[in-house]
């Protein structure tokens, strides 16, 4: 899905973190959700995020319908954010990374707060399997604009998963790099929610 096509072109883009998710702090006194973030209706434990993403927020055949074959996640783990796992195919230059933001605790919240005001791309989406969800980044660069989202989704008002593609090659100009963030994120849901037993 992010990789198709021939491989070649100029090296991507490898942005790494959550550019849109900087470390923050609870914010004191403060009642979750503020900034404008919606309310988690029916939130996930924390619980589903004890494991590290690379072994338990995509499978072997989700990775494989999204770079093209199945590749091994790279730990890239942000100290001030929490656990991070990136696929990637080199060949198509297709990236795909999801972090758990276990390290913050203000949720949905932190992000509408504190990215928001400085997002070049900013859209609330459509209820993933009832989380609320939003797409933003922050980068300037008009190569990455058309070839990186990020999509950050509520599983309760304190914790998010993230999850961020960068298009192949091929698929930079003819696909949304938004629309392939969230197939990015519902996967991770759908693995989620059977960890909980929902």
């Amino acid at each position: 899905m992010l990789a198709a096509g021939c491989s070649g072109g100029p090296t991507p883009v490898q942005p790494t973190g959550s550019p849109s998710s900087q470390p923050q702090t609870s914010a004191p006194g403060k009642t979750l959700p503020y900034g404008g973030a919606p309310k988690v209706e029916h939130p996930l434990p924390a619980s589903v995020l004890s494991t590290h993403p690379c072994d338990s927020a995509l499978t072997p055949g989700q990775v494989g319908s999204l770079l093209g074959r199945n590749r091994q996640g790279a730990h890239r783990d942000e100290p001030s954010l929490g656990a991070e796992c990136q696929w990637s195919n080199d060949e198509t230059g297709a990236l795909a990374t999801v972090l758990y933001a276990t390290k913050l605790s203000d949720g949905l919240s932190a992000v509408y707060a504190n990215s928001k005001p400085q997002a070049t791309l900013w859209r609330q989406l459509p209820l993933v399997q009832g989380f609320p969800a939003v797409a933003h980044s922050t980068f300037k660069q008009e190569s990455v604009v058309k070839s990186f989202c990020q999509v950050s989704v509520g599983i309760s008002d304190q914790k998010t998963i993230d999850a961020s593609v960068s298009l192949g090659y091929s698929q930079i100009g003819k696909k949304d790099p938004c629309d392939a963030a969230a197939v990015v994120a519902d996967m991770v849901i759908t693995n989620l929610k059977q960890k909980a037993g929902a």
